[in-house]
């Protein structure tokens, strides 16, 4: 039964500590709306589209009335859009338009899927989607891409690698009017989850249903006050706490993405019951490892309380939810997090340091701002050690780095709304460029036989 405290307690969460639905994210197979005439294609991708998701805004808005719960963006995913340009053949860009225009006729804030997934090679279609990336991403403005570029079954593609360093910087240099901004909708993963409701790298798997709805909570803001008011708590006491305020937040997701799936009858598939940051006060990841006792976030001592952080939100979200997914757990993006611009500004948080990191959070090296003259191999050199870190530890690693052009360290890149702003941040230039080109794979470790 609910109480009346409970029901204080989360008004008192919403109102005070930034506790908000992150996203509805309504997954869409096009795998039906193939065809080998490109044009074809796209009016099929517009008109299945905008038929599922013609109310999900709407309906978002609707329960947002009804109990008071922010829900801060209304998303879709798609089928990996490689897929069906390997049927059409084709311009890709044919595709990202009409999926912008499907956006923006739904009214949805980002469309994720223009995707490819090359861990253990390029098939049709791949390399013509990953080479318009660039193009795509600075053409429109709701669309997102990702590539899986490795995996623990797989090992890493390093032709992949190395493909992608250029296009990340390729998508820096084309809009550097516009703060570099389609670098920061492109993700490159290793093990990227099927059923991931968070941009950029939302994607709608193979494995999935022809429609879904998955939910990403929130709630930094939560777990920061929480342990604030138990200063003398052991760091056991600190875990169960944590378990416990995690468990409540992802009950209101679980919540949420029911009503969601009832009104819109599209079958609800998982909650995402990550910490997801925003650049506003108290919503910060890097707060709450300084209020368990960090003097800054980068600190020694930084990446074991990330650990227990990350578990702790695993164990406690997991009994409150009929299906937990997607990536699940505390994401530390620096230009989204106050806390970490803030530790990265002060020289306390390195590059080096966020690596360390991602061994144990939920995703990876994300919305971090580096130099603009950072080259393509060392860009490739980046994205080969988060995905090693993916791969033998058998999680998802993520990097999405932007170059900002014609900046240096110390500058800043203001991108506003919840992507915040990032300063430069310094890249280690000892030239993996060797390395980078003899291209090949990385063989998967030997636990990718277990079955």
């Amino acid at each position: 039964m609910i109480n009346t405290y409970d029901i204080l307690e989360t008004i008192r969460m919403i109102q005070d500590e930034c506790l908000d639905i992150r996203t509805i994210t309504m997954g869409i197979s096009l795998l039906d709306c193939a065809d080998k005439n490109i044009d074809k294609a796209c009016d099929n991708v517009y008109d299945k589209i905008c038929k599922k998701a013609e109310k999900l805004v709407a309906t978002g808005e609707e329960i947002e009335k009804q109990y008071g719960i922010p829900i801060i963006n209304k998303r879709v995913s798609v089928t990996p859009i490689a897929m069906l340009t390997g049927i059409s053949g084709g311009d890709p860009v044919k595709y990202a338009l009409t999926l912008e225009k499907a956006a923006q006729t739904i009214g949805v804030n980002f469309i994720g899927g223009y995707s490819a997934l090359v861990q253990k090679g390029f098939s049709a279609g791949d390399l013509e989607l990953i080479n318009s990336i660039p193009q795509a991403l600075a053409q429109t403005q709701h669309l997102c891409s990702s590539v899986n570029i490795g995996s623990t079954k797989a090992g890493i593609n390093m032709d992949a690698v190395k493909l992608m360093g250029q296009k990340v910087k390729e998508a820096a240099e084309l809009t550097k009017d516009d703060n570099c901004i389609a670098a920061g909708k492109l993700v490159v993963f290793c093990n990227a989850p099927e059923d991931n409701p968070f941009m950029a790298g939302a994607f709608h798997g193979v494995s999935e249903p022809d429609c879904v709805i998955n939910v990403g909570v929130s709630g930094p803001g939560v777990v920061r006050s929480a342990v604030s008011k138990h200063p003398d708590y052991s760091i056991n006491e600190i875990a169960e706490l944590i378990k416990k305020t995690a468990f409540k937040i992802t009950r209101m997701g679980q919540l949420v993405g029911v009503e969601a799936s009832q009104r819109l009858g599209v079958p609800f598939g998982i909650v995402d019951l990550s910490l997801a940051p925003t650049p506003a006060v108290g919503d910060s990841v890097a707060h709450i490892l300084e209020e368990i006792g960090l003097e800054k976030c980068g600190a020694p001592g930084t990446t074991t309380c990330l650990a227990m952080l990350n578990d702790a939100v695993k164990k406690g979200g997991v009994m409150a939810s009929s299906s937990v997914g997607g990536l699940s757990g505390a994401f530390i993006p620096v230009s989204e997090d106050a806390g970490m611009i803030d530790a990265a500004r002060c020289g306390a948080l390195t590059i080096e340091k966020l690596e360390a990191m991602t061994a144990v959070c939920s995703v990876g090296l994300d919305m971090i701002v580096i130099p603009g003259n950072t080259t393509a191999e060392t860009i490739s050199g980046i994205i080969a050690d988060e995905a090693a870190i993916g791969m033998i530890n058998g999680k998802t690693t993520a990097v999405r780095v932007i170059p900002a052009i014609n900046k240096n360290i110390g500058d800043e890149l203001e991108f506003g709304g919840l992507l915040g702003s990032g300063p430069v941040m310094k890249v280690n230039t000892n030239s993996p460029a060797k390395f980078i080109n003899r291209g090949g794979k990385i063989p998967a470790p030997l636990h990718s036989l277990k079955n």
